[in-house]
């Protein structure tokens, strides 16, 4: 890690020997934030900062029109609308589709391409009920469809798919149930296309197809040799969980033909993993499918289709680099891509082109949600002096004292050695008995001011030595946040996953702390401490102090709001989250540009304490009931008051009513 990446370097007065300038301090601004948090590497350009110091959205990107986050959180608020909140903005989402479908638009112009591009949403990225009715409808004027992976996943899509120009692809392992159901779509006018993932679904299609009389569209998924790259790469290959190795593509070939079914065999599709972070590896994947395509036109397959699956990648940390949380190609440079290497690879065997399908999901839905979310308190390494140490003090304390007041630019890496043994020996001194509690403490201050100093030090410092490399991290804030990792970003505890996260407001002013994240769940793991970065990943977060209330009418010791954003993390991070410690679902608003500012679509609230407690079977009369037993029972035996037996009743009744995360 490397900390001067952490901390803005002070200015260096200039001085002549005619006489002494004097610098002023720099003064920190948006730009300053806007470098920090790189903002315009992943957030062009849905998201920026205003001259205030507050995030922005403009959720028609260049077109117009833009929102004050903070005031927006604050309007929400003010509708006792509580959070964490995740905000959603459909202008996003079809810009997203419109950017998509225009960069296929162009590349076909571009290359000549004399097909036409048919994209679909792959459903798992995110199956929540207003973002995909609000996605078919987007994608109607260009005949978006939908692909499901699962029976679940193909009953949603049949039900909102109604644009029979629209294709509906079929992945996933499938019984006959599902294969019938994707057969009988046919008969409601959809284009189902069943995507062959196992050998043995090829059997199932053939007996489906003899006994309703439907002729069905069949597509088969390949493994290729080619093989993804980052978090994803290891599901692709010969061994990969899905799809067809060639030789069983060729089985598939003579089923079909024994069967007089060649000619349903319309559609090949490959996936190469999820975020593919470098073009690469995507010609690679492009150049070899294209070629299992045109050998399948040899052998009779009437050949229609060419799906390109998913892996179009987001740049979460905005570095444009090949690092898995960023990509090193933009959205135009892929669809030239595919439109480009699959012309050519058709042309060479005068074969008409294919229809070209892509399952976008991630670049599609990503950028069109915000998780924002309160910072509750802070806990922080001690930043008091260090106690005053006499000759009466232990030898040990006088040792650390000494190391403190020695500390420089020459020996800040042997002093950091000193008070790390120093410390140990205090405790170890305390151990047996040596030490006073007392002492302990004023050791362990000490410490902690010869890390202080030290840390200074690094920070201003070309290099920095090893052992020293997690000192920031060491001596950083924790912030807890009012959130469940597990719920809302399970992707960062599960695989590690960055997403830029950021504060939404006060980006006038300079943070002067470095922090963690943890969040509300009794559970180690419940926390945050990677963060993107332009080299690699880096492992605190620069946040600003929590301010005490300036207003006398409240508390004196209450702080002021301090707000989070988690950003690009609209796809899939809802539907995998999970209910640790039951926090569950957050409170979700669909916000809608206008030219008068905004409009609430929708507000989709939050699983109440009553509700969580059902999905773990539990009756909340019964446990009403019970309480009340117990309450009955104390009243009895003297234990408590008719008033306070109410009282807890009332609490215990309209908890079950609340939010499961904290006011």
């Amino acid at each position: 890690m490397d900390v001067n990446a952490l901390a803005p370097k002070p200015q260096t007065p200039e001085v002549t020997t005619e006489s002494p300038q004097v610098t002023e301090e720099k003064t920190w601004t948006i730009e300053d934030s806007e470098k920090l948090y790189r903002i315009q590497g992943w957030g062009d350009p849905y998201f920026s900062i205003n001259a205030v110091g507050n995030v922005t959205v403009s959720p028609k990107a260049n077109r117009g029109g833009s929102l004050d986050l903070l005031k927006l959180v604050e309007s929400l608020k003010s509708r006792n609308i509580e959070l964490p909140l995740l905000i959603r903005f459909p202008d996003i989402l079809e810009d997203r589709i419109e950017r998509l479908n225009a960069c296929f638009a162009k590349a076909i112009a571009r290359y000549s391409y004399p097909g036409v591009y048919r994209g679909v949403y792959p459903v798992k990225c995110n199956q929540e009920r207003h973002l995909l009715e609000d996605l078919v409808r987007f994608g109607q004027p260009y005949n978006f469809g939908l692909e499901a992976g699962s029976k679940p996943e193909l009953l949603i899509a049949l039900a909102l798919l109604k644009n029979h120009d629209s294709l509906l692809i079929c992945n996933g392992y499938k019984d006959q149930e599902y294969i019938d159901t994707a057969l009988l779509a046919q008969r409601l006018g959809q284009t189902a296309i069943i995507v062959l993932e196992q050998i043995e679904e090829v059997n199932l299609v053939i007996a489906a197809s003899q006994q309703l009389g439907i002729r069905p569209i069949v597509g088969v998924r390949a493994k290729l040799s080619t093989k993804g790259m980052g978090r994803w790469g290891g599901s692709t290959g010969d061994r990969a969980k899905f799809g067809l190795t060639i030789p069983e593509i060729m089985d598939v070939v003579e089923k079909l033909k024994k069967a007089e079914m060649l000619d349903s065999l319309q559609l090949l599709h490959f996936h190469i993993g999820s975020q593919i972070s470098s073009i690469s590896v995507i010609k690679d994947a492009l150049q070899e499918a294209s070629q299992i395509y045109v050998e399948l036109a040899k052998l009779g397959a009437n050949m229609k289709y060419l799906d390109v699956g998913g892996g179009l990648g987001v740049d979460y940390d905005g570095s444009k680099t090949n690092f898995h949380a960023s990509k090193n190609y933009n959205m135009q440079n892929y669809a030239n891509d595919v439109v480009a290497e699959v012309k050519e690879a058709c042309e060479e065997r005068k074969l008409p082109v294919p229809t070209l399908i892509s399952e976008s999901g991630r670049a599609i839905a990503s950028h069109q949600s915000v998780l924002v979310f309160d910072v509750l308190g802070s806990s922080d390494i001690p930043m008091d002096e260090p106690p005053v140490i006499t000759e009466k003090d232990h030898l040990i304390l006088r040792n650390l004292d000494d190391t403190y007041q020695s500390i420089n630019e020459d020996n800040y890496q042997e002093a950091y050695h000193d008070a790390t043994q120093f410390k140990g020996e205090a405790i170890s001194l305390f151990g047996f008995g040596y030490l006073s509690l007392s002492d302990r403490a004023k050791a362990e201050k000490i410490h902690w001011a010869c890390c202080r100093k030290i840390l200074e030090i690094v920070r201003n410092s070309d290099y920095i030595p090893d052992e020293l490399e997690d000192l920031e991290k060491i001596m950083a804030s924790i912030y807890y946040v009012n959130l469940s990792v597990f719920k809302s970003a399970p992707d960062t505890w599960a695989i590690d996953q960055l997403f830029p996260i950021m504060p939404i407001h006060r980006l006038d002013e300079e943070p002067t702390k470095r922090a963690t994240l943890a969040d509300l769940t009794c559970d180690s793991d419940g926390k945050i401490d990677q963060f993107i970065d332009l080299r690699d990943v880096k492992y605190v977060l620069e946040l600003h102090s929590l301010e005490q209330s300036s207003d006398l009418s409240q508390n004196p010791n209450e702080k002021q709001p301090y707000y989070l954003g988690m950003f690009l993390a609209g796809a899939y991070q809802e539907i995998m989250g999970n209910l640790h410690n039951l926090f569950g679902d957050t409170n979700v608003v669909h916000i809608k540009l206008t030219p008068q500012g905004y409009q609430i679509e929708s507000v989709i609230k939050g699983d109440t304490m009553n509700e969580v407690l059902g999905y773990v079977q539990y009756d909340t009369e019964d446990l009403i009931e019970s309480i009340r037993r117990q309450t009955e029972q104390a009243l009895e035996q003297k234990r408590i008051s008719l008033e306070e037996s109410q009282l807890l009743l009332q609490n215990y009744e309209r908890s079950l009513r609340r939010y499961t995360y904290l006011h």
